[in-house]
């Protein structure tokens, strides 16, 4: 059927054919646990609300059951045979496992790669202050990425110039240790430094 662009009814149509999509997507949409009407098993495996084994069943006695304690029925092992859930308070339980995560969370701890840039012909005073950045950093417990860069001329020198390396991770030693030694990438040498243990 042709719509005129021009028409009000072809941008009526439009309108409703998006409304009805986007709520089609939403319904095909799954949670992560089926709860309640949403199971709909033959036969499934109870566990009471006080964690006992109440045995094999239909998905219907189940549903009743739940009803008469007034909790809900959660399918939490749908992969086993039969199907695994639960008479729990689906609320409650949603909030305990967000609580669960957020702890989870607290307790990891990022560790981030800073970065400390060298070159070929740096003084003992400078050195010194690169070495005393780094070792806060060390001490945060992040890793330090130290990268020596050649530019022009000092490409001709790069052998030689792996002592700098050397030196940087003795004057860090009481700290640290060398994760990746230095190797060289392009137009700079690589070493990875991280926090004694």
């Amino acid at each position: 059927m042709y719509y005129d662009k021009s028409d009000g009814l072809f941008a009526y149509n439009v309108k409703w054919i998006v409304l009805l999509s986007t709520f089609l997507w939403r319904c095909t949409t799954i949670s992560e646990l089926y709860i309640n009407e949403q199971i709909r098993d033959k036969e499934i495996r109870l566990i009471g609300e006080d964690g006992q084994q109440l045995g094999i069943m239909s998905a219907k006695e189940a549903m009743k059951l739940a009803r008469e304690a007034e909790l809900d029925l959660v399918k939490i092992a749908p992969n086993a045979k039969p199907p695994v859930c639960k008479i729990i308070d689906y609320g409650k339980y949603r909030y305990e496992q967000a609580r669960k995560e957020k702890e989870a969370k607290k307790k990891q701890k990022v560790i981030d790669v800073k970065e400390v840039r060298l070159s070929p012909n740096i003084e003992a005073n400078d050195m010194k202050t690169k070495a005393n950045m780094a070792r806060k950093f060390l001490e945060k417990g992040d890793r330090v990425k130290v990268t020596l860069r050649f530019r022009g001329r000092e490409m001709a020198h790069m052998a030689s110039s792996k002592h700098i390396l050397d030196d940087f991770a003795e004057m860090l030693s009481d700290i640290s240790v060398i994760e990746k030694p230095a190797k060289l990438e392009g137009r700079s040498m690589q070493m990875f430094l991280a926090e004694k243990k």
